[in-house]
């Protein structure tokens, strides 16, 4: 989606519109770095300062993150998405993935029961991938590959809301999985191919219940593993705990 000339009154308002837009349609992926603000400012005909103020505002809300020196960075795909960072970052490591496994669970469930050929599809593919970045040693590939595959089975639950919370919650938890790989667990207990296969295999059978144990048993790792680990209790608990799985 190519960035429009913003020619109206309240141009503040309508540049802060079109950078969400471009955030929620994936163009400024979270994680990456959004054009520098000469660039903006060129390619949205506007002033400087409608420019700073919209960036301020949106990093305000928490979707855009300033790194000094380094630029402006996207930190979240939606205000409810920063306000779960937000929230997150008062949580313990424990707790957050307590409720990334409740969700895991019942996505696994969901879509064993109403998963489609194309969504089957997908979700071999995404298992390939995921085991193909472990094996390429990449650390921040092989955590984009897994999240990326634990989304592909909430898409695959067809329900919007779960999906969306799902995706913003993972969105949130990337940060600390960079840390949670490099827990002292052995490799297995990270990587766990035979326990994803298991998820894709049971969603393939349309059977809910395989699907669900699937999920308890690798999540049953992670948490034994993540409560091995030292959590100090503070807010930056996200940050200090480790899990195995990610």
């Amino acid at each position: 989606m190519p960035l429009r000339s913003a020619a109206r009154t309240n141009l503040v308002d309508l540049v802060i519109a079109q950078m969400e837009s471009l955030i929620a349609d994936g163009e400024w992926k979270v994680g990456e770095k959004i054009p520098a603000e000469p660039l903006l400012v060129e390619q949205l005909a506007v002033g400087r300062n409608t420019v700073r103020e919209a960036v301020r505002a949106l990093v305000h809300t928490g979707m855009l993150e300033p790194r000094q020196g380094d630029g402006t960075y996207v930190r979240a795909s939606s205000d409810f998405g920063a306000a779960v960072q937000r929230r997150l970052r008062r949580a313990g490591a424990i707790e957050a993935y307590e409720v990334r496994a409740s969700l895991e669970r019942d996505a696994a469930r969901h879509a064993a029961a109403r998963r489609t050929e194309d969504d089957l599809v997908t979700l071999r593919a995404a298992l390939v991938e995921r085991d193909r970045a472990w094996q390429s040693g990449n650390i921040a590939a092989f955590i984009d590959a897994d999240v990326a595959f634990h989304r592909t089975v909430a898409d695959a639950a067809h329900n919007s809301v779960l999906a969306d919370l799902y995706g913003h919650l993972s969105d949130a938890l990337r940060e600390t999985l960079h840390s949670v790989v490099a827990a002292p667990v052995p490799d297995a207990v990270r990587h766990q191919l035979d326990a994803h296969e298991a998820i894709v295999d049971a969603i393939e059978a349309r059977d809910p219940e395989a699907a669900e144990a699937a999920v308890l048993a690798h999540l049953a790792e992670g948490m034994a593993a993540l409560r091995d680990q030292p959590q100090d209790g503070t807010d930056d608990g996200m940050h200090t705990g480790g899990a195995a799985h990610v």
